[in-house]
């Protein structure tokens, strides 16, 4: 069963609101969807970079406590030694 020019015109008039709000949903991802999760997950790497940071200043907290732990032995020791040499 062929189409006539009738049925086709009315097709294209039924699909021309479908096609605008096509373009307007992919104009929507294009200039709004796509650049609000650019901004988040730059501002994710933000945060990982921080993240990464504070890590970094927690390690070497532990590595201060670490050494004045091992310094505070040390010094224990020396007194000890002192205190039998006197």
């Amino acid at each position: 069963m062929a189409l006539s020019k009738e049925d086709l015109k009315a097709i294209e008039l039924m699909l021309d609101p479908i096609k605008r709000d096509l373009k307007s949903i992919q104009l929507t991802l294009e200039n709004e969807t796509n650049r609000n999760i650019r901004i988040i997950a730059e501002g994710h790497l933000d945060l990982n970079r921080k993240l990464d940071e504070a890590l970094k200043i927690d390690n070497e907290k532990e590595m201060l406590l670490i050494r004045v732990n091992i310094l505070e032995n040390e010094l224990r020791r020396v007194k000890e030694r002192i205190e039998s040499i006197a």
